[in-house]
Protein backbone atom coordinates (compact mmCIF):
# COMPACT_ATOMS: atom_id res chain seq x y z
CA UNK A 1 0.00 0.00 0.00
CA UNK A 2 1.24 3.45 -1.06
CA UNK A 3 3.03 5.42 1.90
CA UNK A 4 2.16 9.10 0.53
CA UNK A 5 4.58 11.97 1.82
CA UNK A 6 2.47 15.21 1.98
CA UNK A 7 4.05 18.51 1.37
CA UNK A 8 1.46 20.86 2.63
CA UNK A 9 1.94 23.19 -0.13
CA UNK A 10 0.04 21.57 -2.83
CA UNK A 11 -1.60 23.52 -5.45
CA UNK A 12 -5.68 23.92 -6.18
CA UNK A 13 -7.05 21.86 -9.15
CA UNK A 14 -7.94 25.03 -11.81
CA UNK A 15 -9.49 22.96 -14.48
CA UNK A 16 -9.82 19.51 -15.37
CA UNK A 17 -6.72 19.43 -17.40
CA UNK A 18 -4.82 19.75 -14.78
CA UNK A 19 -6.02 16.38 -13.94
CA UNK A 20 -3.41 15.04 -17.17
CA UNK A 21 -0.32 16.53 -15.92
CA UNK A 22 1.17 13.13 -13.42
CA UNK A 23 0.75 11.20 -16.33
CA UNK A 24 2.02 13.60 -19.22
CA UNK A 25 4.81 14.81 -16.94
CA UNK A 26 6.02 11.09 -16.37
CA UNK A 27 7.01 10.15 -19.89
CA UNK A 28 10.28 9.21 -20.43
CA UNK A 29 12.31 8.27 -23.06
CA UNK A 30 13.63 4.99 -23.70
CA UNK A 31 16.67 5.23 -22.47
CA UNK A 32 15.73 6.47 -19.26
CA UNK A 33 12.90 3.83 -18.83
CA UNK A 34 13.42 1.49 -15.50
CA UNK A 35 11.56 -1.22 -13.63
CA UNK A 36 10.53 -1.27 -9.81
CA UNK A 37 9.41 -4.14 -7.98
CA UNK A 38 7.25 -4.40 -4.88
CA UNK A 39 6.29 -7.30 -2.79
CA UNK A 40 4.44 -8.05 0.48
CA UNK A 41 5.40 -11.08 2.80
CA UNK A 42 3.40 -12.53 5.61
CA UNK A 43 5.25 -12.73 9.31
CA UNK A 44 4.53 -14.97 11.68
CA UNK A 45 6.04 -16.26 14.93
CA UNK A 46 8.28 -19.54 14.71
CA UNK A 47 7.19 -20.89 17.11
CA UNK A 48 3.36 -20.21 17.74
CA UNK A 49 2.66 -19.93 13.85
CA UNK A 50 0.71 -16.82 14.64
CA UNK A 51 0.76 -13.12 12.81
CA UNK A 52 3.11 -10.47 14.25
CA UNK A 53 1.26 -7.58 15.68
CA UNK A 54 2.62 -4.14 15.37
CA UNK A 55 3.24 -3.20 19.25
CA UNK A 56 6.13 -5.58 21.43
CA UNK A 57 9.19 -6.11 21.74
CA UNK A 58 8.72 -8.90 19.27
CA UNK A 59 6.16 -6.87 17.14
CA UNK A 60 6.81 -5.32 13.32
CA UNK A 61 7.52 -1.77 15.39
CA UNK A 62 10.95 -3.44 16.84
CA UNK A 63 11.89 -4.98 12.99
CA UNK A 64 11.10 -1.52 11.72
CA UNK A 65 13.14 0.16 14.28
CA UNK A 66 16.15 -2.37 13.55
CA UNK A 67 16.13 -1.31 9.69
CA UNK A 68 16.52 2.76 10.83
CA UNK A 69 19.39 1.27 13.33
CA UNK A 70 21.28 -0.94 11.64
CA UNK A 71 21.00 -0.55 8.01
CA UNK A 72 20.00 3.18 8.02
CA UNK A 73 16.64 3.49 6.68
CA UNK A 74 14.98 7.03 7.22
CA UNK A 75 11.25 6.45 9.32
CA UNK A 76 7.99 7.71 8.42
CA UNK A 77 5.64 8.06 11.76
CA UNK A 78 2.27 8.86 12.60
CA UNK A 79 1.96 10.03 15.73
CA UNK A 80 4.84 8.71 17.85
CA UNK A 81 4.78 5.25 15.59
CA UNK A 82 6.91 4.43 12.26
CA UNK A 83 4.59 3.05 9.92
CA UNK A 84 6.83 3.24 6.62
CA UNK A 85 10.78 3.37 6.39
CA UNK A 86 12.79 5.38 3.56
CA UNK A 87 16.40 4.78 1.67
CA UNK A 88 17.18 6.29 -1.24
CA UNK A 89 14.64 5.56 -4.26
CA UNK A 90 12.99 2.27 -2.09
CA UNK A 91 10.44 2.15 0.68
CA UNK A 92 9.28 -0.18 3.43
CA UNK A 93 5.51 -0.50 3.98
CA UNK A 94 2.84 -2.09 6.04
CA UNK A 95 -0.37 -3.46 4.68
CA UNK A 96 -3.52 -3.42 7.27
CA UNK A 97 -2.44 -6.95 8.12
CA UNK A 98 0.90 -6.32 8.76
CA UNK A 99 2.05 -7.55 5.34
CA UNK A 100 5.38 -6.42 5.07
CA UNK A 101 6.01 -4.77 2.02
CA UNK A 102 9.37 -3.63 -0.08
CA UNK A 103 8.68 -1.14 -2.67
CA UNK A 104 11.74 -1.08 -4.80
CA UNK A 105 13.71 1.68 -6.42
CA UNK A 106 13.32 2.14 -9.59
CA UNK A 107 16.76 0.02 -11.37
CA UNK A 108 17.72 -0.53 -15.43
CA UNK A 109 17.34 -4.34 -15.42
CA UNK A 110 15.75 -7.26 -13.66
CA UNK A 111 19.44 -7.81 -12.39
CA UNK A 112 19.71 -5.21 -10.76
CA UNK A 113 16.00 -5.60 -9.10
CA UNK A 114 16.79 -8.98 -7.82
CA UNK A 115 20.00 -7.62 -6.25
CA UNK A 116 17.95 -5.10 -4.11
CA UNK A 117 15.61 -7.98 -3.25
CA UNK A 118 18.15 -10.56 -2.01
CA UNK A 119 19.85 -7.71 -0.24
CA UNK A 120 16.54 -6.60 1.77
CA UNK A 121 15.48 -9.60 2.63
CA UNK A 122 19.18 -10.65 4.02
CA UNK A 123 19.04 -7.25 5.96
CA UNK A 124 14.98 -8.74 7.58
CA UNK A 125 16.59 -12.00 8.04
CA UNK A 126 19.05 -10.70 10.08
CA UNK A 127 17.04 -8.94 12.46
CA UNK A 128 13.86 -11.07 12.26
CA UNK A 129 15.61 -14.26 13.28
CA UNK A 130 16.49 -13.10 16.70
CA UNK A 131 12.66 -12.45 17.44
CA UNK A 132 11.81 -15.52 16.57
CA UNK A 133 9.90 -14.03 13.57
CA UNK A 134 9.89 -15.71 10.13
CA UNK A 135 8.06 -14.24 6.58
CA UNK A 136 6.15 -16.39 4.45
CA UNK A 137 5.88 -15.86 0.59
CA UNK A 138 1.94 -16.56 -0.02
CA UNK A 139 -0.52 -15.11 -2.45
CA UNK A 140 -2.95 -15.63 1.02
CA UNK A 141 -2.45 -15.83 4.05
CA UNK A 142 -2.94 -20.05 4.44
CA UNK A 143 -3.76 -20.43 8.04
CA UNK A 144 -5.45 -17.48 10.20
CA UNK A 145 -8.96 -15.82 9.51
CA UNK A 146 -9.05 -12.39 8.79
CA UNK A 147 -11.27 -11.27 11.62
CA UNK A 148 -8.43 -12.80 13.87
CA UNK A 149 -5.59 -10.51 12.13
CA UNK A 150 -4.09 -7.57 13.62
CA UNK A 151 -4.17 -4.48 12.16
CA UNK A 152 -1.55 -1.98 11.89
CA UNK A 153 -2.02 1.69 13.31
CA UNK A 154 -2.36 3.89 10.14
CA UNK A 155 -5.25 6.15 10.09
CA UNK A 156 -5.91 5.66 6.40
CA UNK A 157 -6.70 1.71 7.16
CA UNK A 158 -9.44 2.76 10.01
CA UNK A 159 -11.26 4.34 6.95
CA UNK A 160 -10.95 1.65 4.92
CA UNK A 161 -11.70 -0.37 7.22
CA UNK A 162 -15.23 1.39 8.06
CA UNK A 163 -15.99 1.30 4.35
CA UNK A 164 -14.73 -1.13 2.00
CA UNK A 165 -17.05 -4.39 3.24
CA UNK A 166 -19.66 -2.02 2.23
CA UNK A 167 -18.49 -2.78 -0.72
CA UNK A 168 -17.53 -6.45 -1.08
CA UNK A 169 -17.46 -9.39 0.57
CA UNK A 170 -13.57 -10.16 0.73
CA UNK A 171 -12.67 -6.65 1.27
CA UNK A 172 -11.55 -7.48 4.79
CA UNK A 173 -9.72 -10.67 3.61
CA UNK A 174 -7.54 -8.42 0.80
CA UNK A 175 -6.40 -5.98 3.73
CA UNK A 176 -5.54 -8.33 6.39
CA UNK A 177 -4.52 -11.61 4.45
CA UNK A 178 -3.09 -10.85 0.63
CA UNK A 179 0.27 -10.85 -0.20
CA UNK A 180 0.88 -9.71 -3.81
CA UNK A 181 4.25 -9.13 -6.29
CA UNK A 182 3.80 -5.92 -8.39
CA UNK A 183 6.05 -4.78 -10.96
CA UNK A 184 6.10 -0.61 -11.74
CA UNK A 185 7.33 0.40 -15.81
CA UNK A 186 7.89 3.77 -17.74
CA UNK A 187 5.84 4.90 -20.52
CA UNK A 188 6.97 7.44 -23.60
CA UNK A 189 4.02 8.97 -24.51
CA UNK A 190 0.10 8.80 -24.33
CA UNK A 191 0.24 6.13 -27.09
CA UNK A 192 2.97 4.04 -25.57
CA UNK A 193 0.83 4.05 -22.04
CA UNK A 194 -2.28 2.77 -23.85
CA UNK A 195 -0.38 -0.05 -25.11
CA UNK A 196 1.49 -0.90 -22.58
CA UNK A 197 -1.83 -0.35 -20.20
CA UNK A 198 -3.66 -2.31 -22.70
CA UNK A 199 -1.13 -5.59 -22.47
CA UNK A 200 -1.08 -5.41 -18.69
CA UNK A 201 -4.83 -5.88 -17.98
CA UNK A 202 -5.28 -8.35 -21.13
CA UNK A 203 -2.42 -10.21 -19.45
CA UNK A 204 -3.58 -9.69 -16.04
CA UNK A 205 -5.86 -13.02 -15.41
CA UNK A 206 -3.11 -15.11 -17.36
CA UNK A 207 -0.03 -13.90 -15.54
CA UNK A 208 -2.38 -14.48 -12.22
CA UNK A 209 -1.96 -18.18 -13.16
CA UNK A 210 0.94 -18.33 -13.56
CA UNK A 211 1.75 -16.93 -10.17
CA UNK A 212 -0.92 -19.11 -8.68
CA UNK A 213 0.44 -19.46 -5.15
CA UNK A 214 -2.30 -19.15 -2.65
CA UNK A 215 -4.33 -22.83 -2.69
CA UNK A 216 -5.55 -22.18 1.11
CA UNK A 217 -7.23 -20.42 3.88
CA UNK A 218 -7.64 -20.83 7.26
CA UNK A 219 -5.84 -24.42 7.54
CA UNK A 220 -6.73 -26.05 4.39
CA UNK A 221 -7.84 -25.76 0.55
CA UNK A 222 -9.66 -22.72 -0.62
CA UNK A 223 -10.75 -24.58 -3.80
CA UNK A 224 -9.25 -21.86 -5.56
CA UNK A 225 -5.37 -21.77 -7.04
CA UNK A 226 -4.85 -18.67 -6.78
CA UNK A 227 -7.21 -17.46 -3.49
CA UNK A 228 -5.91 -13.93 -3.97
CA UNK A 229 -7.06 -13.58 -7.19
CA UNK A 230 -10.39 -14.93 -6.06
CA UNK A 231 -10.33 -12.40 -2.96
CA UNK A 232 -9.94 -9.26 -5.62
CA UNK A 233 -13.07 -10.45 -7.28
CA UNK A 234 -15.27 -9.56 -4.45
CA UNK A 235 -13.38 -6.38 -2.87
CA UNK A 236 -15.11 -3.22 -4.43
CA UNK A 237 -16.34 -3.24 -8.14
CA UNK A 238 -16.25 0.52 -8.39
CA UNK A 239 -12.31 0.17 -7.79
CA UNK A 240 -10.72 -2.89 -8.69
CA UNK A 241 -10.96 -5.59 -11.27
CA UNK A 242 -10.58 -4.67 -15.33
CA UNK A 243 -11.21 -0.85 -17.19
CA UNK A 244 -13.33 -2.07 -20.22
CA UNK A 245 -12.15 1.60 -21.51
CA UNK A 246 -8.59 0.11 -21.68
CA UNK A 247 -9.30 -2.00 -24.07
CA UNK A 248 -10.07 0.39 -27.10
CA UNK A 249 -7.68 1.19 -29.47
CA UNK A 250 -8.24 5.31 -28.77
CA UNK A 251 -7.67 4.67 -25.10
CA UNK A 252 -5.78 7.78 -23.68
CA UNK A 253 -4.93 9.75 -20.54
CA UNK A 254 -8.30 11.23 -20.37
CA UNK A 255 -10.13 7.99 -20.32
CA UNK A 256 -8.19 6.95 -17.41
CA UNK A 257 -9.03 10.40 -15.60
CA UNK A 258 -12.93 10.12 -16.21
CA UNK A 259 -12.54 6.55 -14.57
CA UNK A 260 -10.84 7.71 -11.43
CA UNK A 261 -13.03 10.65 -11.10
CA UNK A 262 -16.08 8.32 -10.76
CA UNK A 263 -14.21 5.88 -8.69
CA UNK A 264 -15.95 6.88 -4.83
CA UNK A 265 -13.14 8.27 -2.72
CA UNK A 266 -11.82 7.36 0.52
CA UNK A 267 -10.37 10.24 2.21
CA UNK A 268 -8.55 13.74 1.54
CA UNK A 269 -5.09 14.45 3.94
CA UNK A 270 -5.29 17.77 5.96
CA UNK A 271 -3.44 19.21 9.17
CA UNK A 272 -1.59 16.07 9.44
CA UNK A 273 -4.63 13.58 9.29
CA UNK A 274 -6.32 11.56 6.72
CA UNK A 275 -10.03 13.33 6.53
CA UNK A 276 -12.98 10.35 5.99
CA UNK A 277 -15.24 11.49 3.02
CA UNK A 278 -15.50 7.71 1.72
CA UNK A 279 -18.61 7.08 -0.74
CA UNK A 280 -17.68 10.96 -1.76
CA UNK A 281 -17.17 12.16 -5.70
CA UNK A 282 -14.01 13.75 -6.45
CA UNK A 283 -15.42 14.74 -9.44
CA UNK A 284 -18.22 16.78 -7.04
CA UNK A 285 -15.02 17.51 -4.94
CA UNK A 286 -13.02 19.31 -7.53
CA UNK A 287 -16.19 21.27 -8.20
CA UNK A 288 -17.50 22.26 -5.21
CA UNK A 289 -15.06 21.24 -2.15
CA UNK A 290 -15.93 19.17 0.83
CA UNK A 291 -16.47 21.19 3.91
CA UNK A 292 -14.84 24.00 3.12
CA UNK A 293 -11.78 21.82 1.55
CA UNK A 294 -10.61 22.93 -1.83
CA UNK A 295 -9.32 19.96 -3.99
CA UNK A 296 -5.53 19.55 -4.48
CA UNK A 297 -2.99 18.38 -6.76
CA UNK A 298 -2.02 16.50 -4.14
CA UNK A 299 -5.59 15.29 -3.09
CA UNK A 300 -5.97 13.82 -6.87
CA UNK A 301 -2.44 12.19 -6.53
CA UNK A 302 -3.87 10.38 -3.25
CA UNK A 303 -7.10 9.43 -4.76
CA UNK A 304 -5.06 7.71 -7.50
CA UNK A 305 -3.29 5.32 -4.97
CA UNK A 306 -6.94 4.39 -3.68
CA UNK A 307 -7.67 2.44 -6.95
CA UNK A 308 -7.12 -1.27 -7.23
CA UNK A 309 -7.41 -2.43 -10.60
CA UNK A 310 -5.15 -4.99 -12.63
CA UNK A 311 -3.23 -2.46 -13.61
CA UNK A 312 -2.70 0.70 -12.61
CA UNK A 313 -1.69 4.08 -13.82
CA UNK A 314 -0.26 6.93 -11.70
CA UNK A 315 3.09 8.07 -12.69
CA UNK A 316 3.96 4.76 -13.98
CA UNK A 317 2.29 1.66 -15.01
CA UNK A 318 1.81 -0.92 -12.26
CA UNK A 319 1.28 -4.71 -13.19
CA UNK A 320 -0.70 -6.06 -9.93
CA UNK A 321 -1.87 -9.45 -10.72
CA UNK A 322 0.70 -11.95 -9.29
CA UNK A 323 0.47 -13.93 -5.93
CA UNK A 324 3.71 -13.54 -3.73
CA UNK A 325 6.09 -16.38 -4.10
CA UNK A 326 9.58 -17.22 -3.43
CA UNK A 327 12.41 -14.71 -4.72
CA UNK A 328 12.89 -16.42 -8.41
CA UNK A 329 9.17 -15.73 -8.99
CA UNK A 330 9.59 -12.24 -7.68
CA UNK A 331 12.78 -11.78 -10.14
CA UNK A 332 10.55 -13.06 -12.88
CA UNK A 333 7.91 -11.11 -11.87
CA UNK A 334 10.06 -8.30 -13.47
CA UNK A 335 11.76 -9.69 -16.02
CA UNK A 336 8.43 -11.12 -17.69
CA UNK A 337 7.40 -7.90 -17.38
CA UNK A 338 10.40 -5.55 -19.26
CA UNK A 339 10.11 -8.51 -21.65
CA UNK A 340 6.65 -7.74 -22.71
CA UNK A 341 6.75 -4.40 -22.34
CA UNK A 342 9.77 -2.26 -22.87
CA UNK A 343 11.15 -4.56 -26.47
CA UNK A 344 8.92 -3.07 -29.51
CA UNK A 345 8.70 -5.96 -31.16
CA UNK A 346 7.55 -7.70 -27.87
CA UNK A 347 4.83 -5.31 -27.26
CA UNK A 348 3.79 -5.50 -30.98
CA UNK A 349 3.13 -9.27 -30.81
CA UNK A 350 1.69 -9.10 -27.56
CA UNK A 351 -0.80 -6.58 -29.16
CA UNK A 352 -1.76 -9.02 -31.34
CA UNK A 353 -2.08 -12.09 -29.29
CA UNK A 354 -4.01 -10.90 -26.89
CA UNK A 355 -6.37 -8.89 -29.13
CA UNK A 356 -7.55 -12.63 -30.10
CA UNK A 357 -9.55 -12.48 -26.69
CA UNK A 358 -12.65 -10.43 -26.36
CA UNK A 359 -13.04 -7.90 -23.29
CA UNK A 360 -16.36 -9.97 -22.50
CA UNK A 361 -14.30 -13.16 -21.77
CA UNK A 362 -12.73 -11.61 -19.35
CA UNK A 363 -14.83 -11.97 -16.31
CA UNK A 364 -14.60 -15.63 -16.58
CA UNK A 365 -11.44 -16.14 -17.52
CA UNK A 366 -10.51 -14.01 -14.80
CA UNK A 367 -12.53 -16.78 -12.47
CA UNK A 368 -11.31 -19.41 -14.24
CA UNK A 369 -7.52 -19.11 -14.17
CA UNK A 370 -8.08 -18.32 -9.88
CA UNK A 371 -9.71 -21.25 -9.92
CA UNK A 372 -7.73 -24.07 -12.21
CA UNK A 373 -4.96 -21.86 -13.26
CA UNK A 374 -3.39 -23.74 -16.36
CA UNK A 375 -6.46 -25.68 -17.06
CA UNK A 376 -8.90 -22.68 -17.70
CA UNK A 377 -9.54 -21.94 -21.12
CA UNK A 378 -9.96 -19.11 -23.39
CA UNK A 379 -10.77 -18.55 -27.42
CA UNK A 380 -10.75 -21.83 -27.76
CA UNK A 381 -7.19 -22.47 -26.17
CA UNK A 382 -6.29 -23.72 -22.95
CA UNK A 383 -4.25 -20.84 -20.49
CA UNK A 384 -1.59 -23.13 -20.35
CA UNK A 385 -0.51 -22.72 -24.37
CA UNK A 386 -1.56 -18.96 -24.20
CA UNK A 387 0.95 -18.30 -21.67
CA UNK A 388 3.67 -20.76 -23.96
CA UNK A 389 3.15 -18.08 -26.55
CA UNK A 390 3.58 -14.92 -23.83
CA UNK A 391 6.59 -15.94 -22.43
CA UNK A 392 8.52 -17.33 -25.30
CA UNK A 393 7.51 -13.41 -27.23
CA UNK A 394 9.03 -12.52 -23.70
CA UNK A 395 11.98 -14.17 -24.02
CA UNK A 396 12.89 -12.81 -27.46
CA UNK A 397 12.16 -9.33 -25.96
CA UNK A 398 15.30 -9.91 -23.34
CA UNK A 399 17.05 -11.22 -25.98
CA UNK A 400 16.93 -7.78 -28.14
CA UNK A 401 17.12 -5.58 -24.81
CA UNK A 402 20.36 -7.89 -23.89
CA UNK A 403 20.87 -5.99 -20.48
CA UNK A 404 23.69 -8.46 -19.19
CA UNK A 405 24.38 -9.46 -16.20
CA UNK A 406 28.62 -10.28 -14.88
CA UNK A 407 28.53 -13.67 -16.29
CA UNK A 408 27.20 -12.39 -19.53
CA UNK A 409 23.67 -13.61 -18.97
CA UNK A 410 20.41 -11.52 -20.34
CA UNK A 411 17.26 -11.25 -17.80
CA UNK A 412 15.95 -14.31 -20.08
CA UNK A 413 17.59 -16.64 -17.42
CA UNK A 414 14.94 -15.47 -14.67
CA UNK A 415 11.82 -16.76 -16.89
CA UNK A 416 13.22 -20.36 -16.39
CA UNK A 417 10.92 -20.81 -13.07
CA UNK A 418 8.00 -19.99 -15.56
CA UNK A 419 8.97 -22.18 -18.50
CA UNK A 420 8.82 -25.07 -15.71
CA UNK A 421 5.19 -24.64 -14.62
CA UNK A 422 4.29 -24.10 -18.04
CA UNK A 423 6.17 -27.70 -19.48
CA UNK A 424 4.95 -29.22 -16.04
CA UNK A 425 1.50 -27.66 -16.29
CA UNK A 426 2.18 -27.22 -12.58
CA UNK A 427 1.84 -24.25 -10.85
CA UNK A 428 3.22 -23.75 -7.25
CA UNK A 429 -0.34 -23.91 -6.07
CA UNK A 430 -0.54 -27.36 -7.86
CA UNK A 431 2.42 -28.29 -6.48
CA UNK A 432 1.74 -27.21 -2.87
CA UNK A 433 -1.23 -28.88 -2.41
CA UNK A 434 0.18 -31.93 -3.74
CA UNK A 435 2.39 -31.78 -0.70
CA UNK A 436 -0.66 -31.05 1.51
CA UNK A 437 -2.25 -33.94 0.02
CA UNK A 438 0.78 -36.35 0.17
CA UNK A 439 4.16 -35.88 2.43
CA UNK A 440 2.64 -33.14 4.49
CA UNK A 441 -0.59 -35.30 5.80
CA UNK A 442 -2.82 -32.19 5.46
CA UNK A 443 -1.10 -30.23 7.67
CA UNK A 444 0.28 -26.79 7.68
CA UNK A 445 3.40 -27.05 9.79
CA UNK A 446 5.62 -28.18 7.11
CA UNK A 447 5.02 -25.33 4.99
CA UNK A 448 6.88 -23.20 7.50
CA UNK A 449 9.64 -24.97 7.01
CA UNK A 450 9.76 -25.08 3.13
CA UNK A 451 11.25 -22.83 0.60
CA UNK A 452 8.03 -20.75 0.61
CA UNK A 453 10.18 -19.22 3.77
CA UNK A 454 11.78 -16.18 3.00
Amino acid sequence: MTTTIFSGKSEPIESAQDLLTIFKSSEKPPQQWRVGTEHEKLGFYRDTLQPVPYAGERGISAVLAGFVEKFGWEPVAEGEQIIALLRNDAAITLEPGGQFELSGAPMFTAHDTCQELHQHLQELRDLSEPLGITWLASGRNPLIASSEMPWMPKERYEIMRRYLPTRGGHAMDMMTGTGTVQTNLDYSSEADMARKLYVAFAIAPFLTALFANSPFAEGKPSGYLSTRGKVWLDVDGDRSGIIPAVFREDFGYQDYVDYALDVPMFFIHRDGHYRDYAGHSFRNFMADGLDGYTATLDDWTLHLTTIFPEARLKNIIELRMADMGPTAMICAFAAVSRGLLYDETALDSAVALLRKVKLEDYPQLQEDTARIGLRAEVAGRPVREWLRDLISIAASGLERLNAQDEQGENEGKFLEPLRRIVDTGKTQADLLLDRWNGEWNQSMEPLFSSEFVL
